[in-house]
């Protein structure tokens, strides 16, 4: 995210300009867009014309409208293949994209539209987007957000690849989302049924597509990549490691042999996305992640329910224990999930910066968890904050 003009009052009303470059910045203006505020952006409107005879003519026209904001809908990106030797499916889960969509009545008058007409803006990466809000509306909250979306070099710190036999997941984590890539699942007869020859044949198409699918999906060879996870039950990351490796031998790809230090093997019990949470766990990855903002969240949260399993006085979930022990002095870390924030009542969203606030100034800790992280969905489940 680019940061373009920033005016904010005394009063914390005022306007920011934003050009998003990417799926997680659209993350981040879902997270700063509230109802109420006025968003201008580029908008593409058929507009009619009617001519002295009485025939019309309708055209698009590519505009700036603002718009005083009824809804925000976010819409993630998702990938699903079957089996990436299909073209088609391979392309369709490489083009998936993220949408922003804003909602609202146009609220500065423009020759092709009128005042109050409805209209929906879909906002488009690289396209400056100007935020304004009223007065207390740019609290710390939301001007936190601003300044970590414009931190450079920003992006994904870990690839997953989550295996089972036959079926792999393969994801990006960055700061703020899990972005699943695609999904992939080849048949692999049984032994018993067929024999071991079919079985080895299924095997052998699997490790093929997955590696395939390697290529096309991890970044391996940039330099902000911190670790590829290969995770699995039972010795499926073994094998799908060594495969990976000996085709890398096998075709000369200099770039994926001199990235095998960044290989990291983990067990998880299923194949599933959710397992995440089980790698961001994991010693192997703790060792090496501590440091960023999604291995820490895993952690604490861990923490977290390890405290309530063994001195439950000392944990506190739901926003009216949570509220009571901060007003009590007692919090030494506050996890509270983005989507709180989003409320459309503005009195509640005001209630829980109040809270971040004030255990920031007793000296304690707050962990804003991205709900589009397992991590922020499994603190969703908890009524959203916690706290010990």
């Amino acid at each position: 995210m680019k940061l373009v003009g920033k005016y904010i009052d005394r009063d914390r009303s005022g306007h920011v300009t934003l050009r998003p470059e990417d799926d997680e910045d659209m993350w981040h203006l879902y997270n700063i867009i509230s109802e109420g505020d006025r968003v201008r952006a580029p908008a593409i409107r058929r507009v009619q014309n009617v001519s002295a005879t009485g025939s019309t003519e309708s055209h698009r026209v590519r505009l700036s409208l603002t718009l005083a904001v009824t809804r925000v809908a976010w819409s993630p990106s998702t990938a699903s293949a079957s089996d990436p030797s299909s073209a088609d499916a391979s392309s369709s889960a490489s083009q998936a994209t993220a949408s922003l969509q804003i909602t609202g009545r146009v609220a500065v008058e423009n020759p092709h539209v009128k005042m109050g007409a409805f209209h929906t803006l879909d906002l488009e990466a690289n396209r400056d987007v100007r935020i304004e809000k009223e007065e207390g509306g740019w609290d710390s909250v939301a001007l936190g957000r601003v300044e970590e979306s414009c931190v450079p070099g920003r992006g994904a710190e870990v690839a997953a690849v989550v295996c089972g036999e036959g079926s792999a997941i393969f994801c990006l984590l960055s700061e703020h989302m899990t972005v699943i890539l695609q999904r992939l699942e080849v048949p692999i007869p049984r032994k018993i049924a067929t024999g071991s020859s079919g079985h080895e044949k299924g095997l052998t198409k699997f490790y093929s597509s997955l590696y395939a699918s390697f290529l096309r999906h991890i970044p391996f060879s940039n330099p902000g990549l911190r670790a590829i996870v290969i995770a699995s039950p039972g010795w499926v990351r073994d094998a799908v490691l060594d495969y990976i490796m000996a085709e890398a031998s096998r075709t000369g790809n200099k770039a994926l042999m001199g990235a095998r230090n960044k290989f990291l093997k983990v067990h998880v019990n299923s194949p599933h996305v959710h397992s995440l949470v089980e790698v961001l766990k994991s010693p192997e990855i703790i060792s090496q992640l501590k440091e960023t903002k999604f291995a820490r969240e895993g952690m604490m949260l861990d923490k977290f329910f390890k405290m309530l399993g063994t001195d439950e006085m000392r944990a506190w979930y739901g926003p009216d224990h949570v509220a009571l022990a901060v007003d009590r002095g007692a919090v030494g870390t506050l996890l509270i999930s983005d989507e709180l924030f989003r409320a459309s009542d503005a009195g509640l969203r005001k209630k829980y910066v109040a809270l971040v606030e004030d255990v920031k100034q007793r000296g304690g800790e707050v962990l804003i968890f991205s709900s589009m992280h397992e991590s922020g969905q499994q603190l969703n489940q908890l009524t959203g904050i916690a706290a010990y």
